[in-house]
């Protein structure tokens, strides 16, 4: 009696792979191994550092134009406020005065007096170093100089 295994021996048709791994071993998922996970992981941190690092630069510079942008606003307000008034706020008067209601402007020049983009008071003089007036933020640190994100903003400047 012949089985189905040794006819095709016979025949010369396929022949069987022997395999060294139980049966159970050969069917089984192929699983990752605890130091593949840990390269994957490693590379994610790095990757997350690297975008990290770079997101913070443009936040950086996001917020120095915004206060650009702001001290040029209240610039326009001063001018402003120069045509109807023939003077510059003193500075004991500040750039509240720029939102003081008055008949020429009934809402007042600026809504309110704003905070540069890290929380600080704009700092106003009058009259200023190389100008009648001058508007600052002194940057992320709120200290006079500074580099880089730190660095003083000046209305004269831009």
């Amino acid at each position: 009696m012949f089985y189905e295994g040794e006819r095709r021996k016979e025949k010369g048709e396929g022949k069987r792979r022997l395999s060294l791994m139980p049966h159970a071993q050969r069917l089984a998922p192929r699983a990752f191994t605890l130091l593949e996970i840990m390269v994957v992981v490693v590379i994610i941190g790095l990757l997350v550092g690297l975008v990290t690092v770079r997101t913070r630069s443009y936040l950086h510079v996001s917020r120095q134009n915004a206060a650009q942008a702001e001290i040029a606003k209240m610039v326009d307000a001063l001018e402003a406020y120069y045509a109807v008034h023939n003077r510059y706020p003193t500075n004991e008067e500040g750039i509240g005065a720029l939102t003081a209601k008055t008949s020429q402007f009934p809402d007042g020049l600026l809504s309110k007096v704003p905070k540069d983009p890290w929380g600080n008071d704009y700092v106003y003089n009058s009259p200023g170093r190389t100008s009648a007036y001058e508007v600052i933020s002194y940057g992320a640190d709120g200290r006079e100089g500074g580099e880089n994100e730190n660095a003083d903003i000046i209305s004269g400047q831009y």
